[in-house]
């Protein structure tokens, strides 16, 4: 019955948390990773979190479909995917502490900057993207989640609702399709941890067409400003994350 309970917390966080990530493109592993550490272990939460994000991630792909911006992924994923290979390869050597901590404070500097560049005209290039991807790959290799810090960056090529959650997610599938294979080649995804990633992931591939419809009710402007409240929210709990542990 324990049992039967535990699993129903576990799959309502997934539902919601991929509503959430399906309406900002980030915050599924923020909210879900908690419950995951609490009910497996952090050894098993990460691989399952990785797992689990892939499948979101396609889902969210697969709902704006036709808004995937094809060219900036290219980019993007060309350098994003090895370095995440490599950052993955890295994580169970390094304490990463202080790279969390760190992520938390760009998201914090990240929204007043975005703000201060678009006066200035400043806007993300395609080059500018391929070495976007290979930092973020490496980082999305060491730790859980680094989801939000992919946004400011392609809020500043120029995409918005749909455009950005599509080819944001295409990116981030991308990223955690390298991190499970480097898991699995290190025997921590075996048999019972990809099953349990699959079930969780079922849960996050709902919410994000539940998030569809809230995504399409709102306007430009109102979407700018759920992302960037969202950004702070990641930031401070990130940078609180990791200055308690």
């Amino acid at each position: 019955m324990a049992l039967i309970a535990e699993w129903v917390l576990i799959l309502t966080v997934g539902l919601a948390a991929g509503t959430v990530g399906g309406v900002v493109g980030f915050g599924a592993s923020i909210l879900l990773l908690p419950v995951l550490v609490w009910s497996f272990g952090a050894k098993e939460a990460v691989p399952l979190m990785a797992l689990a994000a892939l499948l979101a991630n396609a889902s969210r792909v697969a709902v704006w479909w036709r808004e995937v911006d094809w060219k900036v992924n290219a980019v993007y994923c060309a350098t994003a995917g090895p370095a995440a290979a490599l950052g993955a390869r890295l994580l169970v050597k390094l304490d990463v502490r202080m790279i969390e901590a760190g992520l938390g404070v760009f998201l914090l500097v990240a929204v007043p900057l975005r703000r201060w560049l678009i006066g200035r005209g400043f806007r993300v290039t395609l080059p500018m993207m391929a070495v976007v991807g290979a930092g973020i790959g490496f980082l999305t290799g060491l730790v859980a989640s680094t989801g939000p810090i992919n946004t400011p960056f392609f809020l500043g090529y120029g995409l918005t609702k749909g455009a950005y959650i599509a080819s944001e997610a295409l990116g981030s599938a991308a990223i955690s399709l390298t991190k499970a294979t480097v898991f699995y080649s290190f025997d921590v995804l075996p048999r019972q941890t990809m099953l349990r990633g699959l079930l969780i992931g079922s849960s996050l591939m709902a919410g994000a067409w539940i998030s569809k419809r809230i995504v399409q009710q709102m306007d430009a402007s109102q979407y700018q400003w759920v992302l960037e409240c969202m950004m702070i929210a990641a930031g401070l709990f990130i940078l609180h994350g990791a200055m308690a542990t």
